[in-house]
């Protein structure tokens, strides 16, 4: 659609698309012209990134099966049973691995992927909508995606106020989904992300995970924004930003809608 739009004299050749090959009909066209190999994995579909590998087809057709150990590029490596990983942010971006500075976002990308990869961290499958309204079964592999997205959202839980998180995640939703579906051109996308950009000003600080074989948890953060040390209160513990006369009245006022609402409705039970 992009080049469509942005280069419209330029020819777009499609292959598959545009003869509907089949994966048979590729390897049959690779054989009869002298390319010979084991094209054993070629029940799959891979494709490979920096933001992770998609694998397409095989037991993924079936609904009741997932993607068996062979099917996966990437497998344990690391010697140590587990490992902590820290990943620094400033302003909702990565600056640092396990102390490392990288002023290259895609060598810090890598250097995750690299640590969380050796976990086989990052396998899972998921069934998404296309913008044609069928919905399609991909497996992927995506060690540095999953862990840079659960330490970016344990840092915006301890840095973001409550609205700033929820209409983060709906513009987030909404920004996804045109991406997704090929929308990078609408005039809409660069105010989402003047949004998000926004957004992350105060996002700044280190996310601490535990990694192990398969999978990982997250550990805690440590930040100057930290919305949780407040001299206020703390959740669970004591408070001094208020009194308990002051408790009571906030919680009257705040129930005011409800005790208008069953005064009426008596006999109405929840």
């Amino acid at each position: 659609m992009t080049f469509l739009v942005m280069a419209p004299g330029v020819e777009i050749i499609t292959l598959t698309r545009d003869r509907n090959l089949t994966r048979k009909e590729e390897v049959d066209y690779l054989n009869a012209n002298g390319y010979f190999a084991d094209f054993t994995k070629l029940k799959y579909s891979y494709n490979v990134g920096i933001w992770g590998t998609s694998i397409c087809g095989g037991e993924l057709l079936d609904p009741t099966q997932g993607l068996p150990e062979e099917a996966y590029l990437k497998h344990v490596t690391a010697q140590a049973p587990e490992q902590l990983l820290k990943i620094e942010f400033e302003k909702g971006e990565i600056v640092g691995v396990n102390g490392e500075k990288f002023d290259d976002r895609i060598k810090a990308i890598q250097k995750i992927e690299e640590i969380g990869a050796s976990y086989a961290i990052g396998r899972d499958a998921n069934v998404g909508d296309t913008i044609i309204g069928i919905k399609g079964r991909v497996g992927f592999e995506a060690a540095a995606p999953k862990l840079i997205i659960e330490a970016h959202r344990l840092l915006e839980k301890s840095t973001l106020s409550k609205w700033q998180q929820y209409w983060k995640d709906q513009v987030a939703n909404w920004y996804g989904m045109f991406l997704h579906e090929s929308q990078y051109l609408e005039p809409v996308m660069p105010d989402i992300e003047a949004m998000l950009t926004s957004s992350q000003r105060n996002v700044t600080g280190t996310a601490i995970l535990k990694l192990r074989p398969y999978g990982f948890e997250t550990v805690g953060i440590d930040s100057a924004n930290d919305l949780t040390k407040s001299k206020l209160g703390e959740y669970g513990e004591t408070q001094t930003g208020w009194t308990a006369d002051e408790a009571k009245g906030f919680i009257k006022v705040s129930s005011t809608p409800l005790r208008v609402y069953y005064g009426i409705h008596k006999d109405e039970k929840r």
